[in-house]
């Protein structure tokens, strides 16, 4: 009876009666932080968020702050940015040369096509493995194998470009091929000789070629200062001919012309010389010869 009656030794105990409604409070207060914690999320620019209720999708989700229902959504990100996937493929060309193939691929997740992406693998890392690497390796051996192994060195944009549609038809589907390219071809060493050999050959015949079109060239050149020359010469030898010709007729005409004078004018030689003699005699005269310009005729004695 003494204890049904028994006053507690610590009045500021708490009764075993107020544990669970603490523990009930206590669990409230973190049900409320924990709700409106799970209550948001970010979306970082360059990702979309995919947001799924109860397992289902029911909408994506815009770069920045976005909600979503404690408990009932949940949220994940997918990158719409560039991805970059390699390769290192052996292949053979058409000519059965063996090489070794670098290859890179850039390519991104199209929008429209996120639910489906995610829906049927679940990252991008999923889709890379069950679509790119199986199709893109046999995709590039086809094309390459189409090519002789010095042509697919020769017309390296061609086959590049050639590369590219290959890739982009067998990928078809969620993604975007932004670019293929062929980063490098590595073939055999004792090929890479040979090349390197018939690259020199032909260097060589193309140096030749080019002396003997400058040889050919220089001497259509001499040929043609020759014809020059000796045209130059023909014509001058022309004009001296004519200018010859020309002094001839000229000289001729002035003794045809002294001639004509002369028979008109027999005493025009004495009077020439009488012009032109300085009045000095001879000092030697032959026997029985006459003194210049003196003719002196016999006078009658009565004079």
């Amino acid at each position: 009876m003494s204890n049904l009656f028994s006053i507690p030794s610590n009045p500021n105990q708490a009764s075993p009666k107020s544990h669970p409604k603490a523990i009930i409070a206590i669990l409230v207060v973190v049900l409320i932080v924990f709700s409106i914690i799970s209550s948001y999320f970010t979306v970082d620019q360059g990702e979309r968020g995919i947001v799924l209720r109860f397992g289902a999708f029911q909408r994506i989700a815009e770069p920045g702050f976005n909600l979503k229902l404690p408990l009932i959504e949940t949220s994940h990100t997918i990158s719409v940015q560039t991805q970059v996937s390699h390769f290192k493929l052996p292949a053979y060309s058409r000519d059965q040369q063996p090489a070794n193939l670098e290859v890179s691929i850039n390519w991104h997740a199209q929008e429209s096509e996120l639910q489906k992406i995610y829906a049927e693998f679940g990252s991008l890392a999923s889709l890379e493995s069950r679509i790119i690497q199986p199709r893109l390796p046999q995709a590039v051996k086809t094309i390459f194998g189409s090519y002789a192994a010095a042509s697919s060195i020769q017309n390296r944009a061609k086959l590049n470009t050639d590369v590219y549609d290959a890739v982009a038809k067998v990928l078809q589907g969620p993604i975007v091929i932004e670019s293929v390219q062929l980063e490098n071809i590595d073939f055999s060493d004792a090929y890479e000789q040979s090349v390197e050999q018939r690259m020199l050959a032909e260097v060589e015949v193309a140096k030749l070629q080019q002396n003997a079109l400058r040889e050919k060239v220089q001497a259509e050149i001499t040929v043609t200062q020759a014809k020059a020359h000796a045209e130059s010469v023909k014509q001058q030898a022309a004009a001296e001919a004519e200018a010859t010709r020309i002094k001839g007729e000229a000289e001729a005409s002035a003794i045809k012309a002294k001639g004509d004078a002369l028979r008109q004018n027999p005493n025009l030689v004495e009077l020439i010389k009488a012009e032109r003699w300085n009045g000095t005699l001879p000092q030697t005269m032959l026997p029985n010869s006459a003194v210049p310009f003196i003719d002196v005729k016999n006078k009658p004695a009565s004079e």
